[in-house]
């Protein structure tokens, strides 16, 4: 074994109890790198915009029409668990965004059916990794209906326009709020985690879905401050589009698939 190979599991074995940190995939990064990925995608943004904001128009409509759906037949009560677990899918669906992004760092034409009829390197991988996303998503959905029922056993979900006052204004509701927050936490994580540097990089290489998944793990593991920072602006600018009553998702869909590229690109580079 080679001195360096050496160094190497001597710094993997005393990095923490329990922890397989690789020291060479620790980029470094500063704790605000996000800022630098979000300029880098209004970049790409505003760089022949037309494609980027039908791609974030018409992921709106779509949205609009599932919740349209939702309320019409009476499922309204499983609304806020759809819209937490559409960030689970969302590094799939971004998929065109990153094509785009990949098209202006090689100077090669950009358009909407480039975007949409995306010839990934990893082939049918990324379908199956979208696949996996959304069995993902599904589970989380399950499983905070389950804690509704745990908290408030038959009764009838109240509607939308009562549901605050039963969160807020009982114990229980509070209860489930914590238990709920704590549980959908290890959800997030774990999903942001094995997706977010997933499928850019299955667009890029021929890697099979679980092999990209857990390098994204990997990935997140060794530069996790950064990546906590930068989880924690998606989730803010995905606060903003449900208060925009996701009209801002038009803008703020697009702007974060095209930084999610160049998040990928500052993390895992080319050699890894």
């Amino acid at each position: 074994m080679s001195e360096a190979d050496k160094s190497y599991w001597l710094l993997s074995e005393t990095s923490g109890v329990g922890e397989t940190r690789d020291p060479r995939l620790d980029r470094g990064l500063p704790l605000l790198a996000g800022l630098d990925w979000l300029s880098s995608g209004w970049r790409d943004l505003w760089t022949r915009p037309a494609p980027s904001l039908a791609y974030g128009l018409a992921l709106f409509l779509m949205s609009v029409a599932f919740v349209w759906t939702l309320v019409t037949f009476g499922r309204d009560y499983i609304l806020f668990p759809a819209l937490a677990g559409f960030m689970i899918v969302a590094p799939f669906l971004a998929i065109g965004l990153y094509e785009k992004s990949r098209s202006i760092e090689g100077g090669a034409p950009i358009g909407f059916g480039s975007m949409l009829l995306v010839r990934p390197r990893a082939g049918a991988q990324v379908f199956f990794a979208g696949l996996l996303l959304c069995l993902l998503m599904l589970l989380w959905m399950r499983a905070a209906v389950l804690l509704y029922a745990l908290f408030f056993g038959v009764t009838p979900f109240p509607g939308l326009g009562h549901i605050l006052g039963m969160l807020f204004g009982t114990v229980y509701g509070w209860t489930m709020l914590v238990v709920g927050a704590a549980i959908g936490g290890l959800f997030a994580a774990f999903a942001f985690a094995v997706s977010v540097f997933a499928v850019p990089m299955l667009l890029e290489r021929r890697v099979d879905a679980l092999t990209a998944m857990g390098e994204s793990m990997k990935l997140v593991w060794n530069n996790l401050a950064p990546m906590l920072a930068w989880g924690a602006m998606v989730l803010v600018l995905f606060a903003a589009c449900v208060a925009s009553n996701l009209i801002g998702m038009i803008v703020i869909f697009p702007l974060l698939g095209h930084a999610t590229w160049h998040a990928y690109r500052a993390v895992a580079r080319p050699e890894d």
